[in-house]
């Protein structure tokens, strides 16, 4: 269409269960011009600047977006950089936003006009959520090293509410509810704790415990979110997989990094080919617990347990299905504090994963390709930023995108974003993701098993 002679105006938003107080607004700005176009939020970029509690996908809101008449046109928005290019790709006019962005965007006048419109009071998506899907309710299982800050980060998803804990240790119990008032019951029995009304839980408790406490879970009809691995043999994994499915419930387990949103765009940016094609993938994670005063219960579960669904999660993210794998532990006291595992995946290319709990290292991640490699800085499983980098060093560049808290909040929007919209796997984690990654421990439980028989 020609737009020469055309007024045109921009505006941008989520547009999360379009409502009148969205359409009033658009309005406000089509009657500023006669053309309109429409910037809706990417879901990586909302997460990005901490809008956590969006309850439609991106398609959903732009799909909604482009049945009203009168919007010419819709773009995505997918980072806080693009309104400025966008005013001058379009040659816009002006751009219009709501008043309580007053003086935010008065930088982009060097570009357009900026038109701050009234709102339409008291209506808001976050209103809407809460009367029309609700709340999930939610427990806790286990008193872990992740419990406190799973309290703490859920707080922040307004579509979830944790009213109830179980453990074995009632005094316990009474402790964590006295410091985290918000935990209205504790329950030191579990079928009584899954009896009530909540309809997920978080699990943090010893490994050995996982595969009955989420078998219960999903029994009695929970979501389940729970630490990774979720199991350690390989029968107990298939079992609860496909419970998960028989029972039409969420099974998924927390691995905080695969829902980062510079974790996400980070693959996004590999699939367009920057850096050839990739040959090798390299992640260190290593955690002294010792000198955090861990419990020695906590390092006998071996550092592969603990550790290694983290590069692993990056390692098949990128590299895909593995062929075969080879582990090269160190032992101490009956247990495993280092294990550095070689991976043989599709078309020759090999994984590298180092953990340890009883050994130091860079905790950094390199992507290798024929054109050029990725860089990710420590902690790379808490990922901020990485670089595309090359042998003409004047081509390399990077990215940065922030995160609030410690991280585990965009799981947390994740697991509640699914369960609402009926879903029960993640695109982000799939259950054949899940398989994958979990196998690792699962394979090296039986390397451990073959190697103690030929011992002996």
């Amino acid at each position: 269409m020609n737009l020469k002679n055309k007024k045109i105006v921009i505006t941008y938003g989520t547009y999360d269960m379009l409502h009148e107080g969205h359409l009033n607004l658009l309005k406000r700005a089509k009657a500023l011009g006669n053309y309109l176009i429409v910037g809706v939020t990417d879901e990586n970029y909302d997460r990005s600047r901490g809008k956590l509690n969006v309850s439609q996908s991106t398609q959903e809101r732009v799909h909604a977006v482009e049945a009203l008449d009168f919007v010419d046109k819709v773009i995505i928005e997918k980072h806080k950089k693009q309104k400025a290019s966008d005013m001058v790709k379009y040659d816009v006019d002006i751009f219009a936003i709501g008043d309580d962005w007053v003086g935010a965007f008065d930088y982009l006048n060097e570009y357009t006009h900026v038109e701050y419109l009234p709102r339409t009071e008291g209506i808001s998506s976050t209103q809407l959520r809460q009367e029309q899907i609700g709340v999930i309710k939610m427990g806790i299982v286990g008193l872990g090293r992740d419990t406190q800050s799973f309290v703490d980060e859920a707080a922040f998803v307004s579509s979830i509410k944790l009213n109830r804990i179980y453990a074995d240790d009632f005094l316990a119990i009474k402790k964590f509810n006295k410091e985290n008032p918000q935990i209205e019951y504790g329950h030191d029995n579990y079928d009584d704790f899954l009896d009530t009304h909540v309809q997920a839980v978080y699990i943090d408790t010893a490994l050995k415990k996982h595969y009955m406490l989420i078998k219960k879970a999903l029994q009695a009809g929970k979501h389940v979110l729970c630490e990774n691995p979720i199991a350690l043999e390989k029968k107990e994994m298939k079992e609860l997989l496909s419970l998960a499915k028989n029972n039409k419930v969420l099974l998924l387990p927390a691995l905080k990094t695969a829902f980062l949103p510079a974790f996400k765009q980070l693959l996004k940016e590999l699939e367009k080919g920057e850096i050839g094609e990739i040959k090798e993938v390299r992640a260190t994670r290593t955690s002294l617990y010792r000198e955090k005063n861990y419990p020695e219960s906590f390092m006998a579960q071996g550092a592969t347990n603990i550790l290694a669904g983290y590069p692993t999660l990056l390692i098949h993210k990128v590299l895909g299905k593995r062929k075969n794998t080879t582990f090269f532990d160190q032992y101490d006291n009956g247990f495993d504090i280092s294990n550095l595992i070689v991976t043989q995946h599709q078309n020759n290319t090999v994984g590298v994963a180092r953990v340890a709990t009883g050994a130091k290292s860079e905790g950094d991640a390199v992507i290798s390709g024929t054109k050029g490699y990725v860089y990710i800085p420590a902690p790379w499983w808490l990922t901020k930023e990485f670089y595309f980098k090359f042998e003409d060093a004047h081509k390399s560049y990077k990215f940065k995108y922030e995160f609030e808290g410690c991280g585990l909040r965009y799981m947390i929007a994740e697991f509640a974003s699914l369960i609402h919209r009926g879903k029960r796997s993640s695109e982000v984690l799939r259950p054949t993701d899940i398989v994958a990654i979990s196998r690792i421990v699962l394979d090296y439980r039986d390397h451990k098993e073959n190697r103690d028989k030929k011992e002996h």
